[in-house]
C-alpha cells in the first residue's frame, strides 16, 4: 500500500523535515483489524498529549480522518503514524505556525511464534540504560536510538525481548513494551515519570484492571521486587501480552492473571 504524507500518497518528505534533522516529533504504531485502527482513542490521546507537550501544531481531527480512511483501506497489517513538526530553516528554535506532517506507512500483519504468548518469553538483560528526562517522560517521540542500542545487544532466537533499566538500576520497560509484575494478587507497573515510554496497551490494562477491581499500583520498581514476583509479563499494542519465564537467573510460572489479562488484550485486538 501507497504510503502517505499529509493525506496524499507520496514516497518522499523534504529534506528540510524536523523529524528527520532533530528527530522533532512523535509516532504511533497501530494494529488494524478489519479495516479498523484497534485502541483508536487511545493512540489519539497520546499523540495529542504529545503535541501539546511539544507544542507541535497537529489537527486532531485531520489526523483521526486520515487514519480512519487509511486503516479502511489497509484492512490487515500494521499502520504506523509519524507526526514531525515540518519544515523549518536551520537552527533548533521552532517556527511557532508550521502545521504539523503527517506520514502514514501501512505494513503486513506482524506475525510471532504462537509460544510467546503460550509459553512465555525469556528476556535479555540490556546494559543500555534509559536516560532521566522527565520533560519527554511517558511520550512516544522519534527519539528512539537508546532502543536500538538496546535491541542490537542481542540476536539469538532465544530472548524474544529485552529489559531496561533506568540510569539508577530501577526496572522501567522492555525494548518495544512496557512491564508488568504480579505480586500477591497486585498488578504492578513501572511509574514513568522519569523516563520510558506510556503504551497504549499499558494504561487499557490499567483500565481493565480496575474495572475488574483487580489493585494496582504504579511504583518505581526494583531488581528485588522483580524476583519476588509471582508472575511477570510484558505488553504492546501489536501482539498483546507475553508472559515473562525468565531473565538472566530468574523465572516464574505462567500465572493465572496474566492468562487473564491476557484473554482481555487478545479480544481487545482480534475484535
Amino acid at each position: 500500500m501507497d504510503c502517505w504524507v499529509d493525506g496524499q500518497p507520496a514516497h518522499a518528505v523534504s529534506l528540510k523535515d524536523r523529524g528527520l534533522a532533530y528527530g522533532d516529533g512523535l509516532f504511533e504504531t497501530i494494529a488494524v483489524r478489519n479495516g479498523t485502527p484497534v485502541l483508536l482513542d487511545r493512540h489519539l490521546v497520546r499523540l495529542l498529549e504529545g503535541c501539546q507537550r511539544l507544542a507541535i501544531n497537529l489537527d486532531g481531527a485531520v489526523v483521526r480522518t486520515e487514519l480512519l480512511t487509511y486503516a479502511l483501506a489497509l484492512g490487515e497489517g500494521v499502520l504506523k503514524l509519524i507526526v514531525t513538526r515540518g519544515d523549518s530553516a536551520r537552527g533548533y528554535a521552532p517556527d511557532p505556525v508550521v502545521v504539523a506532517r503527517r506520514i502514514m506507512l501501512g505494513n503486513p500483519p506482524a506475525i510471532y511464534p504462537p509460544a510467546h504468548a503460550e509459553q512465555g518469553v525469556r528476556l535479555f538483560p540490556c546494559v543500555t540504560r534509559l536516560s532521566l528526562q522527565p520533560l519527554l517522560a511517558g511520550l512516544k517521540h522519534l527519539n528512539r536510538l537508546e532502543q536500538v542500542i538496546a535491541r542490537s545487544e542481542w540476536q539469538d532466537a532465544e530472548h524474544a525481548e529485552g529489559m531496561m533499566l533506568d540510569q539508577a538500576g530501577r526496572v522501567v520497560e522492555g525494548v518495544f513494551s512496557n512491564l508488568f509484575l504480579v505480586r500477591d494478587g497486585v498488578l504492578i507497573t513501572a511509574d514513568l515519570g522519569r523516563c520510558g515510554v506510556a503504551g497504549v496497551m499499558r494504561a487499557e490494562l490499567l483500565f481493565q484492571a480496575e474495572s475488574s477491581a483487580i489493585p494496582v499500583q504504579i511504583i518505581d520498581i526494583t531488581l528485588e521486587q522483580l524476583q519476588w514476583a509471582d508472575e511477570v509479563f510484558v505488553c504492546n499494542s501489536v501482539y498483546g501480552i507475553w508472559p515473562v519465564r525468565a531473565y538472566a537467573a530468574l523465572s516464574w510460572p505462567v500465572g493465572p492473571l496474566t492468562r487473564k489479562l491476557q484473554t482481555i488484550a487478545r479480544a481487545l485486538l482480534d475484535a
